[in-house]
C-alpha cells in the first residue's frame, strides 16, 4: 500500500537518502527544506515534492512524518504533526526500519566513514551482490547517495553525531576510530566512548566487526568484548595490514597481508594513509563475506570517489584546486598530510569553521593542524543552527593559529570574498584546498569556474 511520508529537512544528505529509498519502494514522498540544492533538484526529478522554507500546510496529506536531530521544536511542521497526531519518526530510526529483512552492513567512528561506506557499497555493487546503501555523501560511481537493491545486503552509513546510530542492529560493523567529536552532545569523551562500546554490543552475535588496531579508544573497548572481531590497521599487530606502501599523488599502492600471509597487491584509487587504513576495513569485510579477490581489486582501483573527499575540482598545468569536508583537527591534518603528495610549489588552505562549540572545545587542536600549509585563509564559523558563543569567532582561530605558526600568513577573509581574495594572490604551481562541513563548496565550485574561464 501506498503511503505518504512527509521529510523535514529532505535536503540533507541522510533525509535525502531515505527519501530516494521511500520513493524506490514506490511510496509518495514530500518534504521541506531552507534552501534549494542539488539534492532537492534531484528528488524533484526522482518525482518527490519539494517545499521551498517549513510551513504547517506543507504537511497536507501526510501519514508519516520523518525529520532529523537538526529540526527545532519550535518548527511549524513539527508543531502541525503533533497537533494532527501523526506517527513522528527521527531519521536513523526511519533508516532502522526501511533496514528489517536485510543483512545490515554498517560503517561507524569519527572520521573516514563516508569514504568506507562508500568503498564497501561500491565493493557490493561490484560483486553483483545488488546492495541496498544509504551513504553520508555522493559516491560518484553511482552518483547517489541511496540505492534500492534486490539483495539481501544493505549498507549504511551510521551517524554517531546525536547518539542514532543505537537504533541499528547490524550483522557486521566497522568502526573506522573513536575521537573527541560531538562533545556538544555527548558532554564528555568518556560518554562518547560508552556509546560507541554499546553500538559493537548491539552487533548480531553471529556477525563480526572490524575495528582499527591503529585507534587505542576502540583497542580499550575490545578487551571486553565478547563477540567475533577482525583488526585492521597500518600496524603489523593487524589482523589486516599493508605493506611497501607507494603513495602516489591523490593514489596509492600497498601489499595486503592477512596475519603473516600475502593477500594480494591493491592499487587505491585515493591517496594518503587514512584511505588505506580505510581501505583494509573494506578488505577485511571482503574476506569475511567471501567476496573474490578480484572484485575487491577491481572496487579499490575503480573507485572514483565520493563528493567532497579529497575531491579535484579543477585541473590544469598552473593550478589544483581540491575540496574536502574535513572540518575536525584530525580529518584536517589528515587530509593535508594526503594532499602533500602532491607536490605543489605552494599550499593554499581555505577552512569554514563548522559550529561554534567545535571551534570552542578544540581550539588549541585546530591551531596545531595546518602546518603542512604555506598559507590559510580563514572564513566565517558555519553554524550549523547554533547560536554564537561570545568571543568565539573566526578571528579568534587566526590568532591562535598564528601563536602555533608565527612565520605562517593566517588572513580572516568573509566567504563572499574569498574567491576574490585567492584570485589575487595565486601563482602558477600553486594548490588550493578548500575545508569545512558548511557551505564553502560554494566558494570552491566558484573558484573552479573562475579558473576555468582563466585557462
Amino acid at each position: 500500500m501506498e503511503k505518504h511520508y512527509h521529510l523535514i529537512g529532505i535536503g540533507g544528505i541522510g533525509m535525502s537518502g531515505i527519501a530516494q529509498l521511500l520513493l524506490a519502494y514506490g511510496h509518495k514522498v514530500s518534504g521541506s527544506d531552507l534552501k534549494e540544492n542539488r539534492i532537492t533538484a534531484s528528488l524533484k526529478e526522482s518525482g518527490a515534492q519539494v517545499f521551498l522554507g517549513h510551513n504547517a500546510g506543507n504537511i497536507r496529506g501526510a501519514h508519516t512524518v520523518i525529520f532529523s536531530s537538526a529540526i527545532k521544536e519550535d518548527n511549524p511542521e513539527l508543531i502541525e504533526a503533533k497537533k494532527q497526531n501523526l506517527p513522528l519518526v527521527v531519521r536513523a530510526r526511519a533508516l532502522a526500519e526501511l533496514m528489517q529483512d536485510k543483512t545490515v552492513i554498517t560503517v561507524s567512528g569519527s572520521h573516514g566513514k563516508t569514504t568506507t561506506t562508500s568503498l564497501v557499497s561500491y565493493l557490493l555493487l561490484e560483486a553483483g551482490l545488488l546492495p541496498t546503501v544509504a551513504i553520508g555523501g555522493i559516491l560518484k560511481n553511482i552518483d547517489t547517495n541511496a540505492c534500492l537493491g534486490s539483495g539481501k545486503f544493505f549498507v549504511a552509513e551510521a551517524d554517531e553525531s546525536d547518539g542514532s546510530f543505537l537504533y541499528y542492529k547490524p550483522k557486521y560493523s566497522i568502526v573506522t576510530n573513536i575521537d573527541r567529536e560531538h562533545l556538544d552532545y555527548y558532554k564528555s569523551f568518556e560518554k562518547e566512548i560508552d556509546a560507541f562500546r554499546e553500538f559493537l554490543n548491539r552487533t548480531d552475535d553471529a556477525g563480526c566487526v572490524f575495528c582499527s588496531s591503529d585507534d587505542a579508544n576502540l583497542i580499550n573497548i575490545l578487551k571486553s568484548y565478547r563477540k567475533k572481531y577482525v583488526l585492521f590497521g597500518l600496524k603489523e599487530t593487524s589482523q589486516i595490514y599493508p605493506k611497501n606502501i607507494q603513495l602516489e599523488g591523490l593514489a596509492s599502492a600497498f601489499d595486503c597481508y592477512r596475519k603473516d600471509k600475502f593477500v594480494a597487491r591493491f592499487n587505491l584509487a585515493l591517496g594518503g594513509e587514512h584511505n588505506i587504513s580505510n581501505a583494509l576495513a573494506v578488505i577485511a569485510l571482503g574476506i569475511e563475506l567471501g567476496i573474490d579477490l578480484k572484485f575487491m581489486q577491481k572496487a579499490l582501483s575503480g573507485y572514483k570517489g565520493a563528493r567532497r573527499r579529497l575531491e579535484i575540482k579543477f585541473k590544469d598545468h598552473d593550478y589544483t584546486l581540491i575540496d574536502d569536508y574535513a572540518h575536525h583537527p584530525t580529518e584536517i591534518r589528515a587530509t593535508l598530510k594526503g594532499v602533500a603528495n602532491l607536490k605543489s610549489k605552494r599550499s593554499i588552505a581555505i577552512f569554514q569553521p563548522h559550529r561554534y562549540t567545535r571551534t570552542q572545545l578544540l581550539l588549541d587542536e585546530f591551531a596545531q593542524s595546518f602546518n603542512a600549509i604555506d598559507r590559510l585563509v580563514i572564513t566565517d564559523i558555519y553554524a550549523a543552527s547554533e547560536p554564537p558563543i561570545p568571543g568565539v569567532n573566526a578571528r579568534l582561530l587566526c590568532e591562535k593559529i598564528k601563536e602555533h605558526n608565527p612565520g605562517k600568513t593566517v588572513d580572516f577573509v568573509p566567504k563572499e570574498k574569498i574567491v576574490e581574495y585567492i584570485l589575487g594572490i595565486l601563482e602558477p604551481g600553486d594548490q588550493v584546498i578548500t575545508l569545512g562541513a558548511g557551505d564553502i563548496a560554494k566558494v570552491s565550485d566558484e573558484l573552479a569556474e573562475r579558473l576555468q574561464n582563466k585557462s
